[in-house]
């Protein structure tokens, strides 16, 4: 139940010390209105010249920040009242103040304030009181909103300086990674130009030369990819997952095969399509494929798992490899973050922090949601969850 105020008890509120005879002065010069809900009795930077006294309802003060951001500063309610600055000072408002529910307020103008004034000194002694110390309060608000800016001003440094520290780090990454297949891939074409290699050995050095510029197209692919990937949302088409699944794992076989790591599929694989695009999707599908792999150890297994839960189906990709520790878990789907580990074999995990990145980001797009579960040292599963086609 809305509290209702009376004149009398609010004014003394407002101005304290005053006498019960400079009370009815103010009322006699007063006018009592409503107001219903959403009416806005302060606008904020007009110059105005009332001031008001809630007698009954609930009001919200709000302002502007960069001409942009509606900043709620605090609720009023009977008993409370704003806009005494404009008795004294001709400045416009500093926030704008609405009506959240119906109101009943006391209203003072400044002809009127001015005709208390030449009857009753004692209320300017009251009213610059009051006014010095909704000013420290002022103050006070304002020392700690700049606090706050200094906050977020410092964490904003902070993150461009992690972003230019992770950019110059990918740059480190892709000139490393273009590097090592592109020298390799070279040394071999110079000896086959010079006509060195025959009968085994040539098609050896043929099948390595055509895997170091696949792998060059596929690292290439992935940043044209990731910069694209923000300026065109494919049209959705109905897509089975199974199939997807199908292609990547294919794709990766001989992958798997000389890592001894089995790929496997489990669960029904007859789920209901989704809304997608295939080539973005499949992506995906491949970032979290050649990770699992690529994190498992030796005679390890993938498994790629299919379900449907409402109105989304789920695809899970679980290995059971390294793990992810918990203090990097946060960072792993940032941009250019990756991890250099060595497994068991001595063998570097590189790579340029790109693929799962790149799979949040589609995910994202298709308005679904990718999680990950993982315990250091047991492995990593990590489900994402597509809408299905309606």
């Amino acid at each position: 139940m809305t509290t209702i105020r009376t004149p009398a008890r609010i004014i003394p509120r407002a101005f304290p010390g005053i006498r019960p005879d400079e009370v009815q002065e103010i009322i006699i010069n007063s006018q009592i209105k409503s107001y219903p809900a959403d009416a806005v009795l302060c606008k904020e930077d007009a110059v105005e010249h009332t001031f008001y006294m809630i007698l009954e309802g609930d009001f919200e003060v709000t302002k502007l920040i960069n001409n942009v951001e509606k900043r709620l500063l605090k609720t009023l309610s009977a008993g409370d009242f704003f806009g005494e600055m404009a008795l004294i000072h001709n400045a416009p408002r500093a926030a704008t103040v609405k009506s959240l529910t119906s109101a009943v307020v006391l209203e003072l103008d400044k002809s009127g304030f001015d005709r208390v004034l030449k009857r009753s000194p004692s209320v300017a002694m009251a009213m610059v009181g009051e006014i010095s110390n909704r000013l420290r309060q002022n103050d006070a608000l304002a020392i700690e909103d700049l606090r706050l800016r200094a906050s977020e001003l410092a964490d904003a440094y902070q993150k461009l300086a992690e972003q230019d520290l992770a950019r110059r780090e990918f740059l480190t990454n892709i000139a490393h990674e273009l590097r090592t297949p592109l020298m390799v891939a070279s040394g071999y074409l110079h000896a086959l130009k010079k006509g060195m290699l025959s009968g085994e050995q040539l098609q050896t050095t043929i099948e390595t030369v055509s895997r170091n510029v696949d792998q060059i197209v596929n690292l290439t692919n992935d940043i044209l990819f990731l910069q694209e990937m923000d300026l065109v949302l494919p049209d959705f088409q109905p897509i089975h997952m199974a199939n997807v699944v199908e292609n990547v794992i294919k794709k990766y076989e001989s992958k798997a095969k000389a890592r001894h790591v089995s790929l496997k599929t489990k669960g029904n694989t007859s789920v209901s399509p989704v809304q997608g695009d295939e080539h973005s999707l499949e992506r995906v599908v491949t970032a979290l494929v050649d990770n699992a792999i690529k994190f498992s150890p030796p005679n390890g297994s993938v498994e790629i798992r299919f379900s449907e839960e409402g109105n989304h189906v789920k695809i899970s990709v679980e290995d059971h490899g390294i793990g992810i520790a918990p203090e990097i878990r946060p960072h792993i789907f940032d941009r250019f973050f990756h991890t250099e580990k060595y497994n068991d074999a001595e063998e570097l995990y590189s790579g340029l922090g790109i693929g799962l990145s790149i799979t949040r980001q589609v995910i994202q797009q298709h308005r679904g949601t990718i999680e990950v579960e993982s315990q250091p040292g047991k492995g990593s599963t990590f489900i994402i969850s597509l809408l299905k086609w309606k």
